[in-house]
C-alpha cells in the first residue's frame, strides 16, 4: 500500500532545517505540499486582525513564491488552497487516500485547534509534528512546559547553558505529488507591484540577508545601535524571515557562532543571542498559555483598568495623537509594514497608558500591519506592556518625552515621518470609528 501524505506548511516556509518536512520526505511515497492562507479565529479574540496590510501580504506572497520555486527544483510544487484548512484537507484525504499528515509545531491556539480537530476526525491517519520554529524542542527544555518560568530572567538562566542543535540540510530528494499543479491566484496577486517595504520575502532572500549582515560585521556593534528607529543597519532585521519561517532560528544561531569563532565575540554578539532567547521565551509562553494569550486579563489575576475609545483608537492607528514620536512611528508602520523594537514598546505604552485603551486592539492592529508578525512575540509583548503578562514589575510605562530626547534628540525621525500633526479632538462617540 502506498504511503501518501500531506505536509501542512504554515510558519515554516522553507526547505532547509525543516525536520517535519524531512521526516515526511523519508517516509512517504507521495506527498502533497499544502498551504492555506491563515484565517484566525475570533472566538478567543476581541476581534480578528482584519485584512492584512499590503506590506504583510506582499512579503508572504514572495515567501510562498520562493517556496514554490524551491519545491520545483525538487520536482515538487506548492498547492495553495484559498479555503478553510479543514475543508481543503478533507477534500485531499478523500481524493488521494491520504495515510499521513505532517506539520511543524505551532504556538498559535487557532492552528493547534485545527490540528487537534483533524486528529479527532481521522483516527485512521498517522499524524506527525516536529518543532522547527524554536531554538530547542520541548524535550530539550530543562523543565516541563507547565513549569515554564514566570519571567524571562528565570527562563534565561535555565536555558542559556544548553547548546542548540545545528540546522539540518534540505531534503536531498522529495516524493512526487499525487495532486496536479494548479496555478494559484493568491501567489500572483500584487506580487510584482512596487512596494515601499525594503524587505524581500522568501528563504533565499532570508539567507542572503543573514550572510550580508554578518559579512558587514554589524554584529560587533549591535548592542550600541539596537535602539535605533530608522534604517537597515541598526538592528539585525532577521525577524521578517524568522516569523514567516523562511529562516530557522537555529540557522541564525549557527551563523552567529561562526562569526564569534572567526571574527569577534563581544557584548554585542552575545546580545543578539540574548534577544533571540526573548523570542524563544515567548514561543514557549504561547505554547503554554494558548487562548489566554488573547484574553483581556492575560495571565494575570484581574482585568486591567482600561477601556475602548473608538476615536482614540483611530487616531493612534493613523498617527494623529498628541505625541509626535508616536505619530511618526505609526506613519512609518503604515508606510513600510515595519517598526523598530524600541518603537513598538513606545506605541504600545502610549496605547495602554496614555490613551487608556484595551491592549488587545493594539495587538490586533499590529497583527494586521507587521510583515514580521509572530503570534507569540506580538501578543506576548503586548501583554507584557499592558501589565497582564510575564513582567514581574507590572505596568511598563515609558516617558515619551524622555524617550524622544534619548532616541530622537534632533527630531530627525519625527520630521522624516511627519510626526507633527494637527490634533482636532481626542474622543468622539461616532460608531463608524469602531474597528471592524
Amino acid at each position: 500500500m502506498l504511503k501518501i501524505g500531506i505536509f501542512l506548511f504554515s510558519n515554516d516556509l522553507r526547505l532547509e532545517d525543516n525536520p517535519a518536512l524531512a521526516l515526511a520526505c523519508r517516509e512517504m511515497d507521495k506527498l502533497v505540499c499544502l498551504y492555506c492562507p491563515s484565517q484566525p479565529s475570533t472566538k478567543t479574540r476581541v476581534r480578528g486582525p482584519g485584512k492584512l496590510s499590503h506590506h504583510r501580504l506582499h512579503f508572504l506572497q514572495q515567501s510562498l513564491q520562493t517556496l514554490d520555486q524551491n519545491l520545483h527544483s525538487q520536482q515538487q510544487h506548492l498547492l495553495v488552497r484559498e479555503q478553510p484548512l479543514l475543508d481543503a484537507v478533507a477534500e485531499l484525504i478523500t481524493l488521494h487516500d491520504v495515510t499521513h499528515l505532517y506539520r511543524s509545531c505551532n504556538a498559535g491556539w487557532y492552528e493547534n485547534h485545527e490540528w487537534n480537530t483533524l486528529v479527532s476526525r481521522y483516527p485512521g491517519i498517522v499524524f506527525q509534528q516536529k518543532h522547527s520554529h524554536t531554538l530547542f524542542t520541548q524535550d530539550e527544555l530543562p523543565f516541563e512546559l507547565s513549569d515554564l518560568p514566570t519571567s524571562f530572567s528565570k527562563f534565561r538562566r535555565l536555558i542559556e547553558p544548553i547548546t542548540a542543535s545545528p540546522p539540518t540540510l534540505r531534503p536531498p530528494s522529495m516524493p512526487p505529488s499525487p495532486s496536479p499543479e494548479v496555478a494559484s491566484e493568491f501567489l500572483k496577486t500584487n506580487i510584482h507591484e512596487k512596494n515601499s517595504c525594503t524587505f524581500e520575502g522568501g528563504e533565499n532572500a532570508g539567507h542572503q540577508h543573514l550572510n550580508s549582515y554578518f559579512s558587514q560585521k554589524l554584529a560587533s556593534s549591535y548592542k550600541l545601535t539596537r535602539n535605533g528607529l530608522d534604517g537597515m543597519d541598526y538592528s539585525t532585521k532577521f525577524s521578517p524571515w524568522l516569523s514567516n519561517g523562511c529562516l530557522s532560528v537555529r540557522s541564525v544561531i549557527a551563523r552567529l557562532r561562526d562569526y564569534e569563532n572567526d571574527i569577534e565575540s563581544n557584548d554585542s554578539t552575545y546580545w543578539i543571542y540574548f534577544e533571540l532567547l526573548w523570542r524563544e521565551y515567548y514561543q514557549w509562553y504561547a505554547h503554554k498559555h494558548q487562548s489566554a494569550l488573547f484574553t483581556f486579563k492575560g495571565i494575570s489575576a484581574s482585568n486591567p483598568n482600561t477601556s475602548f475609545y473608538p476615536q482614540r483608537y483611530q487616531k493612534w492607528c493613523h498617527g494623529n495623537t498628541p505625541f509626535p514620536i508616536i505619530n511618526a512611528l505609526m506613519h512609518q508602520l503604515n508606510t513600510t509594514g515595519y517598526m523598530s523594537n524600541r518603537g513598538r514598546q513606545l506605541v504600545a505604552s502610549c496605547f495602554v497608558h496614555e490613551l487608556n485603551l484595551d491592549w488587545r486592539y493594539g495587538a490586533s492592529y499590529m497583527e494586521q500591519q507587521l510583515i514580521d508578525y509572530d503570534t507569540a512575540s506580538n501578543w506576548g509583548n503586548w501583554q507584557y506592556l499592558a501589565g497582564v503578562g510575564a513582567d514581574p514589575r507590572g505596568h511598563r510605562k515609558f516617558d515619551l518625552n524622555k524617550q524622544t530626547a534619548t532616541y530622537d534628540p534632533q527630531s530627525e525621525f519625527i520630521h522624516r515621518w511627519q510626526g507633527h500633526t494637527k490634533l482636532v479632538t481626542l474622543d468622539s462617540v461616532d460608531a463608524s470609528d469602531w474597528p471592524i
